[in-house]
């Protein structure tokens, strides 16, 4: 995670529920550094590969760090990202966007 996104192993990749991870401050890359400003409609791109999907927040919440609810395979296509929440080590933030 310290250049780029990470994915949460288990979860899907293209279809499904895809789970990425990445650093929101104080290392050299912050991929998710604006993610508390994501609101209910907001557009969130993911590219892999060739394929570029496009959702939009449906959840945006703060979550204990032993909750792995989120990160469960779903019927839909979603995108689900976390990262921690500034000065709360044993919280994360949440943010869970539905293809559209």
């Amino acid at each position: 995670m310290d250049k780029y996104v990470g994915h949460f192993i288990d979860t899907a990749v293209i279809k499904g529920n895809v789970c990425l991870g990445a650093h929101n401050r104080g290392y050299p890359v912050n991929h998710f550094q604006n993610i508390k400003n994501l609101e209910e409609d907001d557009l969130v791109y993911y590219k892999k590969d060739d394929t570029i999907r496009k959702y939009k927040v449906e959840t945006s919440t703060v979550i204990k760090d032993t909750d792995w609810t989120y990160l469960e395979n779903t019927d839909d296509n979603r995108v689900t990202l976390i990262t921690c929440v500034e000065n709360e080590p044993d919280y994360r933030r949440c943010v869970q966007a539905v293809e559209f």
